[in-house]
């Protein structure tokens, strides 16, 4: 199954409690909390291009699936990390935080981050 298409995010579990342990300040955390991202899939062979739109934030990632990439994290920081492919699941560390993107069928991505014991998901659907 490819990955490749434009989702948007239907629901989140425990943003706030993950956005706190990053080190979001309260006010970023009060505006995310309610906006609706869009993230945008190209995957082509084992390179993909990720952007993921929230509000008027843009996040754009490239990675080669294997190699080391300079990756944008959701706080705005950039990390050098390897992004692997386990099936339907992309699997990277970015400093202390796990991301586990899984396309769960051909219209659902569920994204697990997860940083000391706090699972923050994301369900985004095919639009």
């Amino acid at each position: 199954m490819s990955f490749s298409g434009k989702y948007q995010l239907e629901s989140q579990e425990n943003f706030e409690p993950f956005m706190k342990a990053i080190g979001l300040p309260d006010e970023l955390i009060q505006k995310g909390k309610d906006i609706k991202s869009v993230s945008e899939i190209e995957e082509n062979g084992d390179h993909f291009k990720v952007t993921v739109t929230t509000g008027s934030k843009v996040l754009a990632n490239s990675f080669t699936l294997g190699q080391e990439a300079e990756i944008e994290s959701i706080t705005g920081e950039k990390v050098k990390a390897v992004v692997k492919r386990d099936g339907n699941k992309l699997i990277t560390s970015l400093k202390g935080i796990e991301s586990v993107t899984e396309l769960v069928d051909a219209n659902t991505i569920v994204n697990v981050l997860t940083v000391g014991g706090i699972q923050y998901k994301r369900i985004s659907k095919r639009i």
